[in-house]
């Protein structure tokens, strides 16, 4: 089995989601949609995790300093 990307792992997670709100499927099909959902969010978050990790490193000067910068601009 392939790894997914993070985006096709929120893409099938999206659509996860909109299936569990439309509502019109059984509770055990609710609940098999739901443990996948779980999985996709973690290996999301782990995604999330390791990509901050490796910018800290890549922004980590020689003498060891971190310098914390906004990914997102202002707000």
């Amino acid at each position: 089995m392939a790894v997914k990307t993070f985006e096709q792992s929120m893409t099938e997670l999206e659509g996860i989601v909109t299936k569990l709100e439309a509502g019109d499927i059984t509770l055990d099909d609710s609940l098999e949609l739901f443990e996948a959902g779980i999985k996709l969010a973690k290996d999301c978050q782990k995604k999330l995790d390791d990509a901050e990790k490796k910018v800290k490193i890549l922004t980590t000067s020689k003498d060891g300093e971190v310098t914390a910068e906004d990914f997102g601009g202002t707000e």
